[in-house]
């Protein structure tokens, strides 16, 4: 006979591990469940937002360029000056975007009103609504009778607007963009101001014009000198406003130096000595000065009057401080 020992466990003990592993295993299965299905509420954590981001855009002063009036977001108007191959100096003043305003002044001569009702604040001086908030003017285009161009007013034409031709953009709230009428200005719905043309454009899209080199195609010079005085108006692509000039310079050099400073699109303003004028303020309805060395006119021009059109330049907020160095 076999032994008890190795014939394994009674069957009475078989049934009783068999129960006891049923049970240990039933146990185990539900323990999961049970806590999945449970209906007690989870608990509460306070939800903590991020941190809030700031917008804000402070334009800070930029090596190179010397700030002439600053305010709450930063530098609004900035001078540096370039020396060209023949050693004459032309001089950049960037006015910052979203930071001014611009307006068109007619003159006491030209361009003529003709039937166009001219308000006080358009006039050929310097407004006294403008005064308190006045960071700068400057000269404006040629005659009418030289045909380079129109010339629009508060909405009023002066001059026929021509299509192809640079113009200075002035809209309804005070921004002034530079473009090719009929092409690049006015935008679809614009709601514009003034228009200040004046022949085809030195710089369109990032491109000289292919007659920069041509000194007769921009404009007549006294005695037929091809340096003389001359003024232009540039924009880059953040949409600054960049007037350039000297009192002895070629296209191209005028035409380089916006360049070199970021503008993307440029225009050639008035030539000549007796009208080539920028005078700036350091604070708003302060003292004018002069910007352009030898220039033939008083700092003080445009605020007793001009016999030809000029645009102030206004600011769009409080000044904070004083320009650093003299315009």
């Amino acid at each position: 006979m076999v032994p008890r020992e190795a014939a394994g466990p009674a069957p009475g003990t078989l049934v009783t591990i068999v129960v006891l592993l049923s049970l240990l295993l039933a146990s185990c299965s539900d323990a999961n469940p049970s806590r999945l299905a449970s209906t007690s509420p989870p608990i509460s954590r306070p939800v903590i937002p991020p941190p809030p981001t700031t917008t804000t855009t402070t334009v800070p002063i930029e090596p190179g360029w010397t700030p002439i009036a600053s305010g709450p977001n930063g530098v609004i108007t900035d001078q540096r000056n370039v020396t060209v191959p023949d050693g004459q100096q032309i001089t950049v003043v960037r006015f910052r975007a979203g930071q001014v305003r611009f307006h068109l002044h007619i003159g006491s001569q030209d361009p003529p009103a003709g039937a166009a009702v001219i308000g006080p604040e358009s006039s050929s001086l310097v407004s006294t609504t403008e005064i308190p908030e006045l960071l700068g003017a400057f000269n404006g285009g040629f005659k009418v009778n030289a045909a380079a161009g129109g010339v629009e007013v508060d909405g009023q034409i002066l001059t026929p607007l021509l299509n192809g031709l640079a113009s200075f953009v002035i809209d309804t709230n005070g921004t002034g963009r530079i473009g090719v009428w009929g092409s690049t200005v006015p935008l679809p719905g614009e709601q514009v101001a003034s228009v200040r043309q004046n022949l085809p454009p030195l710089i369109e899209g990032g491109q000289m014009s292919a007659q920069i080199g041509t000194v007769t195609q921009w404009g007549a010079t006294l005695h037929g000198l091809t340096a003389t005085a001359r003024s232009a108006l540039g924009e880059d692509p953040a949409g600054d406003i960049l007037f350039a000039a000297s009192m002895s310079a070629l296209p191209i050099d005028l035409a380089l130096a916006l360049s070199d400073d970021g503008a993307i699109n440029a225009m050639e303003l008035d030539i000549n000595p007796t009208w080539i004028q920028l005078d700036l303020a350091s604070t708003a309805g302060g003292q004018f000065v002069t910007a352009i060395p030898g220039q033939y006119r008083p700092a003080n021009q445009y605020l007793v009057g001009w016999t030809r059109d000029f645009i102030t330049v206004l600011t769009s907020a409080p000044i904070l401080q004083t320009g650093v160095g003299s315009p």
